[in-house]
């Protein structure tokens, strides 16, 4: 306890006995902390603001799009069109251990009337599962139901735009009923807004969710090469996001055996892979955050600097006082202790203030509502600790020379020393 008191006495007598070299020395470690801590935290935003954007179609989700074969295989010419439908829905459950789940998409425009209005929506034939692989929300009532597809029943979930324009600002419970094509149809759930900013298909607030089986008995695409079981397309997950690779390659081998073209036809199917798009995103703000760290860790070594000139300051302020306590006893190992800690004390006590100056800035920040794209300034502790292991190392370097030249004193020639 009488050490560190000693030590706190030698660190405050030393910051009053020059203040303003002090608190300039003290600021350049504190916004070199602050300075990571805030670049970190805002490339940790961007990528978090990246993922909830990509969130808004799925988490983690791959989209498969039917295509042209650009090779000949299975005896088959290039060039022919490769439509998807509902038995490689089944054959990648089954076959595809590296897939976590997967479904099907049958997209149709319908003629839509309520008792007050009407319009023209997109109508999608899905399964139950669809709301949680593409974060379908529903405010009111619920989604469609493995029971719905089993009977095929008619019965649908309105996008919020679409029950705008149906129904304006009436109220609107489950149980209502629409026409689509004529048919009647009795609404079971009704969306919220859902804010989106990108899409494959159309917004989610747009359209109307039916039954896989319903669509195809009901409502089917008036198209000359439809054939019953066609999707538009299959969207999947991964079971594991470190395995996505060998998941699209077990789909693509499916495909390719399903539909005789070779799985390494860059033609034949479309893939949009979320999984692969986030990882780049990641890479990229990962280097843009390394960059710009790397530049935080330069100011604070400037910091650090400061604080090896303030305690060579204090070596040579102090001189006659180290003679004096060798000539009584004490070692160079004590002297030179002495100085490490109270530089790196005065290093750690500069680094909190910075710190909690960050941590006030993006807290204060994230009170603010975010914008598309930029998820906050999020401070976790991965970055208060990169950030104080950086000071760490820099205080520890920037007291050793000074403590070195403090404990290399003789007691003969610190004493005779002059200021």
């Amino acid at each position: 306890m009488t050490f560190i008191k000693e030590l706190l006495s030698h660190v405050v007598s030393s910051l009053l006995r020059n203040k303003l070299r002090s608190f300039l020395t003290m600021a350049g470690i504190a916004w070199g902390v602050a300075s990571i801590v805030l670049i970190v935290a805002m490339g940790d935003g961007f990528k978090e603001g990246q993922r909830e954007n990509m969130r808004q179609l799925g988490e983690n989700i791959v989209i498969v799009f039917g295509g042209r074969t650009e090779k000949q295989a299975g005896g088959r010419r290039a060039g022919r069109i490769i439509r998807l439908n509902y038995d490689d829905v089944r054959d990648i459950r089954t076959e595809c251990f590296r897939v976590k789940t997967v479904i099907g998409e049958l997209q149709n425009g319908v003629r839509t009337v309520s008792p007050f209005y009407n319009g023209r929506f997109g109508a999608m034939g899905v399964e139950a599962l669809y709301s949680k692989i593409r974060n379908i929300p529903v405010e009111s009532g619920r989604f469609l139901t493995d029971e719905d597809d089993a009977a095929a029943a008619r019965v649908a979930v309105l996008g919020d735009n679409v029950r705008k324009q149906l129904f304006g600002k009436r109220p609107v419970s489950p149980g209502t009923t629409i026409s689509l094509n004529g048919l009647p149809f009795r609404i079971v759930g009704i969306m919220p807004p859902k804010d989106q900013n990108s899409s494959y298909n159309g917004m989610d607030s747009d359209k109307i969710y039916v039954p896989y089986a319903t669509m195809m008995r009901d409502l089917p695409p008036i198209d000359v090469n439809f054939k019953p079981g066609v999707v538009n397309d299959l969207i999947y997950v991964p079971a594991s996001t470190a395995d996505w690779k060998s998941a699209r390659e077990q789909v693509l081998r499916v495909l390719g055996r399903n539909h005789r073209f070779d799985p390494d036809d860059p033609g034949a199917v479309s893939v949009w892979d979320t999984v692969e798009d986030a990882q780049l995103v990641d890479n990229i703000f990962d280097s843009m955050t390394l960059f710009l760290g790397a530049i935080a860790v330069v100011t604070l070594t400037l910091g650090g600097i400061g604080v090896m000139n303030i305690m060579l300051v204090s070596v040579t302020e102090r001189t006659q006082e180290i003679g004096l306590r060798k000539a009584v006893g004490a070692t160079r190992g004590r002297i030179m202790v002495d100085y490490l800690v109270e530089g790196t004390l005065l290093a750690v006590v500069s680094g909190l203030c910075g710190w909690a100056f960050s941590y006030a800035i993006a807290a204060a920040i994230n009170t603010i509502p975010k914008k598309d794209m930029w998820g906050g300034l999020p401070v976790s502790g991965t970055t208060t600790a990169l950030a104080f292991a950086a000071l760490g190392v820099i205080a520890i370097v920037s007291s050793l020379w000074p403590a070195w030249r403090a404990a290399s004193l003789t007691p003969v020639k610190a004493l005779s020393y002059e200021r």
